[in-house]
This record gives C-alpha cells, structure tokens and sequence, in this order.
C-alpha cells in the first residue's frame, strides 16, 4: 500500500509545484500592467519547498506555507496560485494526525489574509472570493481529517482480519491435537483392553489345553472373539482418520447396556452392581464410562494379580458415578509415563467430571469416576 502511496504523492508535488511556479509566470504576462515585486518570485518557491517537505515535517511545513501567503496576499502585485501549496501542506497535516494544531493554523493564517487584505492597497479578494477561500480551507482540513480516518479504520479492519484468521488457525490447531488425544485414547483403551484379554485367555488356554481341553476351547473362543471385536473398533478409528465413517464397519457400540457381556470376556470375575434406574445416557456420558471400566479391569488383569474385581455403576438425577474395585496384591503403576489413569480422568473431566485412582484401606485399588449429566447434549 505504501509503494503505491509514494509515486501517486510524488507527482501530485510535482504538479502542484509546476501549477503555482507556472501560476506566477503566467500572471506576469497576462498582467503586464501591473509592475510584479520581490514579493511574487520569492514567496511561491518558499510555499513551494514548504509543500516538498510536507510529510517529513508536517507542522513546520505548513507554518512555512502560511507564512508565505500571509506574505504575499498583502504584499505582492500578482494575483498567483500560492494557495494550491498552502491547501497541499494543510492537508497532509489533518491528515497525518495533526487536525487540532492544522484547524488553530487555518484560523489564524485567515485571520491574517483578512488583515492583510484591510490595510493592503490593491485587494486580491473580494467578498465573495474570501468566503470561497474560507470555503477551500476547510473543505481541505476536513478532507484531511477523513483521510486519516479512513486509513485507520482499514488498518483496524486488516487487524482485526488478521486477529480473526489468527484466531481461527489457533482453534482449528486446538481442535487438531483435542482430536488426536481422542484417537489415541480410543487407541490405546480399545487395543489395550482387547490385547490384554487375549493375553490372559491364551495364557489360560496353554495351561488347561492338555488337562481340560474344554476349558481351553472356551478360552480360545474368547480369543477370537476379543480379537475381531477389537479389530472392528480399530477399523472404525481408522476410519474416522480416513474419514470415511460411511465405509466404516458398522457395529453395537461400546454401552453400558452391554457391560456384563463385556466384562464377561475380561477373564475375571466381575461382580457387576448397578445402583438407581437404568435409562438412556448421552452418548458421550455412556462411551466414557464403558471406557472407563474396561481400562479400569484391563488394569485389574495387568498389575493387580486379582482374579476378580467389583464394578458399581449408580444411576443419580445429575451424574452417573462408577467405581471399579480389585483386592488384589500387586500395585498399579504410579509414574505419569503411563497413559490408562491419565487417559481415565481425561474421559472424565472433558466431560466436566472428575475421577480418582489409588489404594484402599483394606487393600487393592479403586478407581471412582463421576461423568454429569446435566449440560450434555
């Protein structure tokens, strides 16, 4: 926008220096009655340079201009154009920012033509021309004033268009790695889970296969069972990666509706407690909280030795509350390198819950988790 700017201002100083330097030699020779003085060839370069330095000393240029046609309105013989110089230098000053200091020049620099006009011998301007020169002035100052004011409200408008872009980048990143997070929650819950059941059902499965070969066929049925369920979830993950959800591979979602048939294949004894009315749960609600206590057990197989586990889902007006309990004597891990609680009480509090992990009195460990209900669409 500047590069532009400098060209166009350049040549309009250069016509305007032209026209008033043209102006008086044209006078001179229309007028050859009148006698031109001292007053008519310096006065309109010294409005001329005033106009030169315009941007680069706003005020002083514009002072130096007034100056100069305070001079020779009274003073010089030749009616010239040394006020298209001064219009120049009082525009660039409103529009530059200085409009308070451009207005109190423009009224005393006519305040001064008036006088100067009063006690001058020859009158350059007439009624009627004085109040057009008035005219010219402030149409000049408020042209000015609007120049600027229309620059800076498209400098707000290309702020606030680059905010808003800026804006927009940052929220479409935040959404970015909030949707990763869930992929890789929904990753690690779905493979973990399903990969250590088929661990623990084949390790059963090597251990009966020669005593109790039925047992051993139960156990590998699990497995193949556990394995194409998690297969069908990691195709539907993928392929909400790809995105292609139509082509993804349809199934019954995780639900709780469906918690005992999950837990069923953990390769534990699951006493499964349900507190309160059974109902329909938002999706988010009820996809969390399977999720929740299937990484729950899936720990319980892993670190805890247990072989079983107590899963207590209460029902209430406002919230649904889970806790999963093993009495087993090994420990859960408690460094953060590990993602199962960390991925736990992410479930939780994106949706505004909360959810807490750690020993028990008696021994063992509990997970406690409260997902709301109230504000969930």
């Amino acid at each position: 926008m500047e590069l532009r700017r400098v060209p166009v201002e350049t040549a309009i100083t250069v016509v305007v220096i032209l026209t008033v330097l043209a102006g008086t030699v044209t006078m001179a020779a229309l007028r050859q009655e009148v006698t031109p003085n001292v007053w008519d060839y310096t006065m309109p370069p010294v409005a001329c340079a005033a106009a030169v330095f315009r941007r680069r000393f706003p005020i002083s240029a514009l002072l130096l201009a007034g100056a100069a046609a305070g001079f020779y309105y009274p003073l010089a013989n030749l009616d010239g154009w040394i006020l298209l110089a001064v219009l120049l230098t009082l525009f660039t000053a409103a529009d530059l920012g200085h409009l308070a200091a451009a207005a109190t020049i423009t009224v005393a620099g006519l305040l001064a033509v008036t006088l100067g006009e009063m006690n001058s011998p020859i009158r350059h301007l007439d009624d009627s021309q004085f109040l057009l020169l008035g005219g010219w002035v402030f149409a000049t100052l408020a042209m000015g004033g609007m120049s600027r004011n229309r620059r800076a409200y498209l400098a707000e408008a290309g702020r606030r268009l680059a905010e808003a872009e800026r804006t927009r980048e940052e929220e479409a990143r935040r959404r970015a790695a909030e949707e990763r997070l869930r992929i890789a929650r929904e990753l690690h819950d779905t493979l973990g889970h399903n990969i250590s059941m088929i661990n623990v059902q084949a390790g059963a499965a090597l251990h009966r296969i020669k005593d109790r070969p039925g047992q051993a066929e139960t156990a590998l049925a699990t497995i193949k069972e556990a394995s194409k369920e998690a297969l069908r979830e990691l195709r539907a993950t993928l392929g909400v990666l790809r995105q292609v959800d139509e082509d993804s591979p349809t199934g019954p979602a995780p639900s709780l509706a469906r918690i005992r048939e999950l837990a069923d294949r953990i390769g534990l004894a699951v006493r499964i407690e349900i507190l309160g009315e059974p109902r329909a749960l938002p999706a988010e609600v009820d996809h969390a909280a399977v999720r929740i206590i299937q990484e729950a057990l899936t720990n319980v197989t892993r670190h805890s030795g247990a072989g079983a586990a107590e899963v207590v889902i209460r029902y209430g007006d406002a919230d649904l509350t889970l806790r999963i309990d093993d009495h087993g004597p090994g420990a859960w891990p408690r460094s953060e390198t590990g993602f199962g609680i960390i991925g736990m009480r992410e479930r939780a509090t994106a949706l505004g819950g909360s959810l807490e992990a750690g020993d028990r009195h008696t021994g063992g460990f509990r997970v406690s988790a409260r997902l709301p209900l109230r504000g969930i669409s």
